[in-house]
């Protein structure tokens, strides 16, 4: 199972959000390539990036940040948030990105996906943030009628690269994932589950891995605060 670090990004720093909401933020670094090359030195084979501001704004924001961390770290990267048309898709890959994540246009313009997926094989991964249950989009601001595993089972013939799935309420709380609701996705549908929201210790980890059917995990604050220690993870998910 791969381990994919998170660079939250909101006004140019690397930060985290409680339940996804802008006013809860803590600034862990205001150099968030330098974060990166962190993570990439203690051995992370991807990084996975988020524009938070971008997602409000439904369009890209925090490109600097991002253009830093794609020079200086040799490490694939996949990013979201604000990447809501094919022209910022294409701009993105053609920076270095290796994988575009698209939230709330898969369920606003699902032919968007199809067509990007398409277009970029490999490239193109789904972001389904749930609630409940139930998709939210617009950086997690509105809450849909859209069941997760509908809107999943919907791209299984797309070319979908992953789903990056994050249960909303355990997002930054460091009170453990939903590691059932995740490993139910992943058996639902064929492409590969990425775990997202509330990762805050090894034993979750482990715990992720032990299903059998979750891709990676993304870990953030747990990373920052110590809680999860980079390396031992790292050495824990290649045993089994």
């Amino acid at each position: 199972m791969i381990l994919y670090p998170a660079i939250d990004l909101k006004d140019g720093n690397a930060v985290r959000l409680v339940h996804g909401d802008m006013d809860q933020s803590t600034v862990f670094n205001d150099n968030p390539a330098a974060q990166a090359r962190a993570f990439v030195d203690a051995g992370c084979a991807w990084l996975h990036l988020v524009d938070l501001n971008g997602a409000f704004a439904g369009e890209p924001i925090n490109a600097a940040p991002v253009e830093a961390i794609l020079k200086s770290c040799k490490v694939p990267a996949q990013l979201g948030g604000g990447i809501r048309d094919m022209a910022t898709i294409e701009r993105w890959l053609d920076k270095g990105l290796a994988r575009v994540i698209l939230g709330t246009v898969a369920v606003e313009n699902p032919d968007l996906v199809r067509e990007a997926a398409r277009c970029f094989p490999g490239q193109v991964a789904v972001g389904i943030d749930a609630r409940n249950g139930r998709v939210a989009t617009k950086g997690w601001a509105t809450e849909t009628d859209v069941m997760v595993t509908d809107l999943a089972k919907s791209f299984e013939d797309a070319g979908v690269a992953a789903i990056i799935y994050t249960d909303i309420m355990r997002d930054g709380a460091m009170g453990g994932p939903n590691i059932s609701a995740t490993a139910d996705l992943a058996r639902a549908v064929k492409i590969p589950v990425i775990a997202s929201g509330g990762v805050s210790s090894l034993d979750d980890l482990i715990a992720l891995r032990d299903t059998g059917v979750i891709e990676g995990a993304i870990s953030g604050r747990a990373l920052y605060d110590g809680a999860i220690d980079l390396t031992a993870a790292l050495k824990a998910l290649t045993q089994r």
